[in-house]
């Protein structure tokens, strides 16, 4: 079942700006999502020019095709943003001038019960962004070992009570398997107590599950440098993040194709590239304005960052 959402853009002023887009060049949205994003920079490509958008969730490219209005300036690609050089190889585009990365879960993602994202609502527990793919979270909480899931918990939530709550759920889950969102949820609340202040008992775990079931992290580095590399000079790259561990990966790879050192081992010891490929333009990452937050709260944890291509030498 389709959600009827309300789309917020997150820093949707913001990015454009930052992505710098000039009627006649082509642009990527690599995570389209609902077409928030996408809407304005066609409107400012103003008849001519190219828009390639990209999304793993085939209900979230549907609703943005029908938002884009079946505009002849755009093309969509059910795929994985990891593959954007493959996509541009095979539809014969050699350079871009643009592409935004918006790392955040959809509001259709988060709205619809029927997808697991969410704790507020009773769900299977799923949180597939690629609904094709097999692994959900239901298999991860009901057949990983447990040391595995305090890894994940861990590195990807940043949970305190890591331990606690993997012990709690191997022991939960030899009585009757894990199957909602809301078996989750409760027995992490069990475990840490009611919460107190905004922030949900079970946030952190449910974070580190979307990220280790859709594999959030891995190759987000390696599509950056690759981008980078598919940028004109003057092209720029605008990265939305929403949580500190994407943003770490953003930050260390814009110095390091800044041309600055992120080892920080002496010189002669030093394996940084010490190459400028671009100029960073985001010297701190940009946050929604509280009135952006007011309108949104799912913006509150965004942070934005952007850089440009510069001359090839």
């Amino acid at each position: 079942m389709q959600v009827a959402v309300e789309h917020i853009p997150v820093l949707l002023d913001e990015a454009v700006e930052l992505l710098n887009v000039r009627p006649g060049k082509i642009y990527v949205d690599a995570t389209v999502g609902l077409g928030g994003h996408a809407k304005r920079i066609l409107a400012q490509l103003q008849g001519h020019g190219q828009l390639i958008a990209l999304d793993r969730d085939e209900e979230a490219l549907e609703i943005a095709r029908a938002e884009l209005g079946g505009s002849p300036l755009v093309s969509f690609y059910r795929e994985n943003f990891k593959n954007l050089p493959l996509i541009l190889r095979n539809i014969g585009i050699d350079k871009i001038d643009g592409c935004l990365l918006d790392l955040g879960v959809s509001t259709l993602q988060l709205l619809t019960p029927e997808r697991g994202f969410s704790f507020q609502e009773e769900g299977p527990l799923d949180m597939r962004m690629d609904r094709e793919q097999r692994t959900t979270a239901a298999h991860l909480v009901n057949q990983l070992p447990e040391p595995e899931l305090v890894r994940i918990f861990k590195e990807f939530g940043e949970e305190p009570q890591a331990r606690k709550i993997a012990a709690a759920i191997v022991a939960r889950r030899r009585q009757a398997a894990f199957q909602t969102t809301g078996d989750l949820a409760r027995l992490i609340e069990k475990v840490k107590g009611r919460r107190h202040g905004r922030i949900h008992p079970a946030t952190r775990v449910f974070q580190a599950l979307r990220i280790e079931v859709n594999q959030e992290l891995v190759g987000l580095e390696e599509f950056l440098e690759h981008t980078i590399d598919l940028l004109n000079p003057q092209g720029r790259l605008v990265i939305i993040a929403f949580h500190s561990l994407e943003d770490r990966i953003v930050k260390r790879t814009f110095q390091k194709q800044a041309g600055k050192c992120i080892c920080f081992k002496p010189r002669d010891l030093c394996t940084c590239p010490r190459r400028a490929k671009i100029s960073i333009l985001t010297r701190k990452p940009l946050y929604p304005s509280e009135a952006e937050i007011s309108r949104n709260p799912r913006a509150r944890s965004a942070r934005l960052r952007a850089a440009e291509r510069t001359a090839e030498e």
